[in-house]
């Protein structure tokens, strides 16, 4: 019983330690090769709340959806690239009103967990000092009427807001069905 205690606890010790290692504003690009142990999250099973999630959770996974395999983030809410960023600029071209509608999707660490997403996922940092990510060197983004896992709602808005693949690919076909 101790030994399994002091394991537990040994664990937990490191979990904490390196959550708090996520350094500053820079970007800090990690590569994260597919999961193969545990199935891709769904976008219909039910979302985690934050209190409950744990601290090994992914912070970007992979869902099905209408219009395929796509990034998903916080809750299974879907992510979405604007075709106005310029990839590896290191800045977001979403300013004021735009961050209303098209938030940001932020880690608190520059090396953000992920679970099947095979591009390559770093940060920025956000005009408030956050630390924005992003796939394949492109700002990431949730949209404000995607209110549940499995909406897609800002596929194709303006012409300019796409859904992204695992593979940190656009999608820009419109969604099945």
């Amino acid at each position: 019983m101790k030994k399994h205690f002091s394991i537990g606890l040994s664990a937990f010790a490191l979990a904490v330690l390196l959550s708090g290692c996520g350094g500053g504003t820079t970007t800090t690009p990690t590569s994260a090769a597919p999961a193969t142990s545990a199935p891709a999250e769904t976008a219909t099973s039910a979302p985690a709340s934050s209190a409950s999630a744990s601290m090994s959770a992914a912070e970007l996974s992979v869902a099905e959806s209408k219009a395929g395999q796509i990034v998903v983030a916080d809750q299974g809410l879907s992510v979405y690239y604007f075709t106005k960023d310029t990839k590896d600029s290191g800045t977001s071209a979403c300013t004021g009103d735009c961050l209303v509608a098209w938030p940001p999707v932020t880690s608190t660490t520059a090396t953000p967990t992920v679970n099947g997403v095979t591009g390559k996922v770093g940060t920025i940092p956000t005009a408030d000092g956050k630390m924005q990510i992003t796939i394949n060197g492109m700002p990431i983004y949730y949209y404000e009427k995607d209110k549940a896992a499995g909406d897609i709602t800002g596929q194709g808005v303006g012409g300019v807001w796409y859904l992204v693949a695992p593979s940190g690919e656009m999608i820009t076909a419109p969604p099945a069905g």
